[in-house]
């Protein structure tokens, strides 16, 4: 799945997935080039992303903060790795909760 945030999208990108407003309604369908209006549309229904053709995921992790050692943030996702066992972290929502965990942990000396 390509979700790409809608400041990332792009004239002459092709949607993957229907792009649907948010009470539901179908604004564009997949398989659609797509072009200025569109973009200016999905802004005026509120769209905040789009699943785009031939983008098989986007690694939009957000920088670590400055305070935050590497090795010290790898550590404390192992010790919170057990909380996720039986939910797992094979979603990206549920790896992103590990990872703002982590980074919590570190940041407040939490151990």
């Amino acid at each position: 799945m390509g979700m790409l945030p809608i400041d990332s999208l792009e004239v002459g990108m092709v949607l993957a997935s229907d792009v649907l407003d948010r009470t539901g309604r179908m604004l564009l369908g997949a398989g659609a080039e797509l072009n200025q209006k569109h973009l200016t549309i999905f802004r005026t229904w509120g769209v905040v992303e789009a699943d785009i053709a031939g983008i098989d995921y986007v690694n939009d992790e957000s920088p670590l903060p400055a305070e935050v050692d590497p090795a010290a943030l790898a550590a404390a996702e192992e010790e919170l790795l057990p909380l996720f066992s039986y939910a797992g972290t094979d979603h990206p929502a549920l790896r992103e909760l590990l990872r703002l965990a982590a980074i919590r942990r570190v940041q407040h000396g939490l151990r």
